[in-house]
């Protein structure tokens, strides 16, 4: 309903109103569990992890590489990646609601201006003193005006709209930091895998050789009568398998190249030649720095934009609450009719109004506590996304970081083990020319040396994998791009 109020009216409303104007619930507490605070279970004292040190995390984190090929990569991710490029347009439009929800604040005007030429028809009985079937004389009405109204913000609608609006905001910029750190974690490990796979690729070829020759032997052998066919055929066979893993490696390769040039912007086609020819994955030369608990999630985009989220639930709260109380405008409108155009400027034409209005839902308010139920429940779902983000950041980071370590140790003890395959295999080869051993213990032998070059080349890119998987846990990439 609607209706006017006297002035007397008016100030007594309003000075009970103001008593009122704090309405809805504070923001929940989305405060941080006192264990995040700390070290890293992984980097804590007494811990065996020199693979890191508790300094401060870098943003440029790709730069601890020292390769100009994976720098011009995210940089050009970084311009060119569409996911970024839609998350941005979603930014922008997300902070233009944020301008509309600002508008409150300010006046609401509407100007208008008519004009009519009209005759009413006698016989319609509606213009009393009308004679039936004799035509009324013909008129001309000329109007123009402004109106004008404003919301007095009693009960914190308004502040309450554009605090959700503004939170609205700070999210959609937090999730265009997280695609950007994705973005640049994704990069790196496309680039890493082509560069491993090439390495793979490699050993697998190096392996190939060293079997080869030991084919082109026993059919020498075979042929001036010192071997068998047996023998042959063992060496073919191993070989054979061998040769069995290039086609996956170069598909792996190749699905990395792909992946780099959608990551970049580009078409497969126009995939980046010197990630092709890579064969070293990128290597540190230096511990990573990880911070601290506390400075990860201040880092961490995904967690502001979970408390975002959060503070724009509870603003919502306090929308749907104020729906309780009544709205009051203050309102006026300025305007001139006339019958002659010529007119309007006349004194004798000029109107105007001016008082307050007060909307008020009421007695019916069922509608609106229903939508306090349901903006409480969201906020409540909020926080427990909020809680959920947090730990999830943390135990990402953990694992990150227990898996870099572990493979690290497992790259060492398998580079003993290749080191002591080479050698065997080196030896029986030796005792199979002085006719101590079997050709079969040479072909075992190297059989034992190709593992463990595969194993060690694949660990090798299992360390490249978890450093970046680490980097972004980390969630380097994104600071001051906003």
């Amino acid at each position: 309903m609607t209706f006017r109020l006297s002035p007397l009216l008016t100030a007594c409303a309003a000075s009970a109103l103001l008593a009122a104007c704090a309405v809805g619930p504070k923001a929940p507490d989305a405060s941080l569990p006192p264990m995040a605070s700390g070290a890293f279970v992984s980097v804590m004292p007494g811990t065996a992890n020199a693979a890191v040190v508790s300094s401060p995390a870098r943003d440029d984190w790709w730069r601890l590489y020292a390769d100009p090929t994976l720098d011009g990569l995210i940089e050009q991710a970084f311009t060119r990646n569409n996911e970024l490029e839609a998350a941005v347009g979603n930014l922008r439009a997300v902070r233009a609601s944020l301008s509309e929800a600002r508008a409150g604040r300010l006046p609401t005007t509407n100007t208008n201006a008519a004009g009519s030429y009209a005759r009413a028809s006698a016989n319609s009985g509606a213009v009393p003193g009308a004679t039936n079937g004799q035509p009324l004389d013909e008129t001309e009405v000329y109007d123009a005006g402004l109106d004008v109204a404003y919301e007095i913000d009693l009960f914190g609608r308004v502040g309450s709209t554009i605090r959700a609006a503004r939170a609205d905001a700070d999210a959609q910029a937090a999730a265009l930091d997280v695609i950007r750190v994705s973005v640049a974690a994704e990069t790196a490990r496309a680039y890493a895998d082509a560069c491993s796979a090439n390495a793979q690729i490699l050993v697998a070829e190096r392996s190939l050789a060293l079997q080869q020759d030991t084919v082109d032997l026993t059919q020498r052998l075979l042929e001036g009568g010192a071997g068998t066919g047996l023998d042959t055929a063992r060496a073919r066979a191993l070989l054979a398998s061998t040769r069995a893993t290039l086609p996956t490696l170069r598909a792996q390769r190749d699905g990395a190249l792909y992946r780099l040039s959608t990551l970049t912007g580009v078409t497969p086609a126009e995939a980046s030649g010197a990630a092709r020819g890579c064969v070293r994955p990128p290597q540190l030369s230096q511990p990573i720095p990880v911070g601290d608990g506390a400075a990860l999630l201040a880092r961490r985009p995904d967690v502001r934009q979970a408390e975002r989220a959060l503070a724009a639930t509870a603003a919502r709260v306090n929308v749907a609450t104020a729906s309780l109380y009544p709205s009051i405008s203050l309102g006026g409108a300025i305007g001139t009719t006339a019958a002659d155009a010529g007119d309007l400027g006349d004194d004798a034409s000029f109107n105007f109004s001016v008082g307050p209005l007060i909307s008020w839902s009421f007695p019916n308010i069922l509608v609106a506590r229903a939508r306090i139920a349901a903006a409480d429940a969201r906020t409540d779902a909020a926080l427990a996304s909020f809680d959920q983000t947090v730990l999830l950041a943390l135990q990402e980071t953990e694992t990150a970081l227990t898996n870099y370590a572990n493979e690290l140790d497992r790259r060492a003890a398998l580079t003993e083990a290749r080191d002591q395959a080479a050698n065997a295999a080196r030896l029986a080869r030796l005792r199979f020319d002085a006719g101590a051993d079997s050709f079969l213990t040479v072909l075992d032998a190297q059989r034992t040396q190709a593992g463990a070059d595969a194993t060690l080349a694949q660990s090798e890119a299992l360390v490249t994998t978890y450093q970046i998987a680490l980097f972004k846990a980390l969630a380097g990439g994104w600071q001051g791009e906003s």
